[in-house]
């Protein structure tokens, strides 16, 4: 399995999308839909209606890539949560990408002190 380096934004298209769709119509969804940047170093997301069917674009400095997983079988486990675009990290694009929950795992927050003792 292929490794997105870890500084990337991943932003995940809430709704299904007509998988016909290619890289100039995602590029579009992107930029109308999700009001972001499909230039911008960032991964973004999208999954057909049944949920079996992953697709990625992201831009490399030199041209657009679109990468497409298929399920056999299973279904991915899209957010629930009912905002247009959700922000992810690169560890859960790969969890959400292996079959993992990622609504179902939760963290330790993360702790700010002023000093150790």
């Amino acid at each position: 399995m292929f490794r997105l380096a870890p500084d990337l934004r991943v932003y995940l298209h809430r709704d299904p999308i007509d998988f016909r769709a290619g890289i100039n119509s995602l590029a579009i969804l992107v930029e109308q839909s999700m009001g972001l940047n499909p230039l911008e170093r960032a991964v973004f997301a999208f999954c057909n209606r049944r949920r079996d069917r992953m697709k990625l674009l992201f831009y490399d400095r030199s041209g657009f890539l679109m990468l497409l997983k298929r399920l056999e079988v299973d279904k991915f486990h899209w957010p629930r949560r009912q905002l247009p675009v959700l922000t992810l990290t690169t560890e859960q694009l790969h969890w959400l990408l292996e079959g993992i929950d990622i609504e179902a795992v939760r963290r330790h927050p993360e702790r700010h002190y002023r000093s150790v003792g």
